[in-house]
């Protein structure tokens, strides 16, 4: 048995779904600036993650989970979680995103298990603003990926990983095959292959 470990936004999915979710509040704009900022490396990733949450302040759970039922593939994903599954691979998905997403998207392509954060709804049923979850901090993927291999007893030497931001580095650490998708050059730095088609099947081609 070998482990894949998928980032979400920007990886499995094309886009950010946090910025989907401000386009209706018209917020759009506001919220990428602090998502760019955060997977470059250049804020810290909570302290990111909180912000842009209380910006969804208000924002209706209905149009949420719409969005989220909608929410576009990067071009080969399907294909490359058929693929790897054929070669022995678990595939996970890790996101500092949400899980009113990334649950949605896990089932569309198979995927074995994903973990995320969630954004809280009140009474009414629109968004307070409030995150909490088990992917919040920098280091939140790296953590989790040690307790998925020790669970499963797979090592590194046959562990993927494939991510695009800054809170991609702390799974780095614990993988051999880490590759870089579409990258921020943070992230670039520390991957042993690096993928710049808008297409994942290339991962199929480094196996």
């Amino acid at each position: 048995m070998k482990l894949a470990v998928f980032d979400f936004d920007s990886t499995l999915m094309d886009g950010e779904t946090i910025d989907f979710f401000a386009e209706p509040l018209g917020l759009k704009d506001e919220v990428a600036a602090i998502t760019e900022e955060a997977m470059a490396g250049r804020m810290d990733f909570f302290m990111a993650l909180v912000a842009r949450a209380k910006l969804l302040e208000g924002l209706d759970v209905s149009v949420a989970q719409q969005i989220c039922e909608n929410l576009p593939m990067m071009p080969g994903a399907q294909e490359t979680v058929d693929g790897l599954k054929e070669r022995g691979y678990k595939v996970v998905c890790f996101s500092g995103g949400f899980r009113q997403a990334t649950k949605p998207m896990a089932r569309r392509l198979g995927i074995d298990a994903d973990f995320a954060n969630f954004l809280y709804a009140d009474e009414h049923g629109r968004l307070t603003g409030e995150v909490g979850g088990e992917m919040m901090y920098s280091d939140a993927k790296g953590d989790m990926l040690v307790r998925l291999q020790a669970l499963m007893g797979i090592g590194r030497e046959d562990t993927l990983v494939v991510g695009d931001g800054a809170n991609d580095l702390s799974m780095f650490a614990h993988a051999n095959t880490r590759v870089a998708f579409r990258a921020r050059p943070v992230l670039v730095e520390q991957a042993t292959h690096v993928i710049t088609e808008k297409d994942l099947r290339e991962i199929l081609t480094l196996l």
